[in-house]
């Protein structure tokens, strides 16, 4: 067998171990692997309890609880209001209601004197500014309770004072069953409207504030400017309502 010279063999060998170098992947290192992507993992999902709260549930009290607090409530007041007649009962005095003050039929006579006065006022004819016509007519009759007479009562309502200022000090004033009487709008009817009289002057904070009056009553009719009123009380307490 014909041999090849050294030089020869040295350089084959150099040649195959480049060639094998360049071929073979296994000599070489292998790449990284790509990391995985990581995923988001979903949302959990949230139990509804069954028990709890609804959409358009609204919160607070529900209409059931509101009607049994106004219940309770009206339930209380009349129960104080009951005690307060015992107690006024045990000292001869009375609670009465402005409609305790007209005699019977007397409201159908008033309906038909208002309907007379608004007949005249729209009847097309004008009135003159600053004329007779032009001012607040205070309807009504003085037909009154005889039976009131003399007796201690205890009647809520507002005052209205003949003189005002922040030191004013009164001992006459009229007392009428609704705010702005013989100031704002017409006075209501003589029979509807009280003249009080007090021993000791007393000072009026707040006209808008509803009192008490107690005291005895009069079938007396007093005359004023703001109004004539057909019954009159002697005071013996003022208070203020609470409602």
């Amino acid at each position: 067998m014909k041999t090849l010279p050294r030089t020869a063999l040295v350089a084959l060998a150099v040649c195959l171990a480049a060639c094998g170098a360049a071929e073979s992947p296994a000599a070489a290192e292998p790449p990284a692997a790509k990391p995985a992507a990581k995923s988001t993992p979903a949302p959990a999902v949230k139990t509804t309890d069954a028990s709890g709260p609804k959409v358009g549930d609204k919160i607070g009290e529900t209409a059931a609880d509101r009607a049994a607090a106004r219940a309770k409530k009206a339930a209380e007041r009349a129960a104080e209001t009951k005690k307060k007649d015992a107690e006024l009962a045990a000292k001869g005095i009375k609670r009465i209601g402005w409609e305790d003050l007209m005699p019977e039929g007397e409201e159908e006579r008033l309906a038909q004197m208002y309907q007379a006065q608004m007949a005249m006022l729209y009847s097309g004819a004008g009135i003159a500014e600053g004329s007779a016509a032009d001012t607040m007519v205070q309807v009504g009759t003085f037909n009154t309770v005889k039976e009131l007479n003399g007796k201690k009562i205890r009647i809520p309502g507002y005052t209205v004072p003949f003189e005002y200022g922040a030191d004013a000090q009164i001992k006459e004033f009229l007392l009428v069953p609704y705010f702005g009487a013989c100031i704002h709008s017409p006075p209501p009817p003589p029979n509807q409207t009280i003249f009080i009289m007090a021993d000791k002057p007393i000072k009026m904070n707040d006209l808008a504030q509803a009192v008490w009056i107690e005291g005895t009553i009069y079938t007396q009719t007093q005359e004023s400017d703001l109004a004539d009123a057909a019954y009159t009380i002697k005071l013996t307490s003022i208070e203020e309502y609470t409602y």
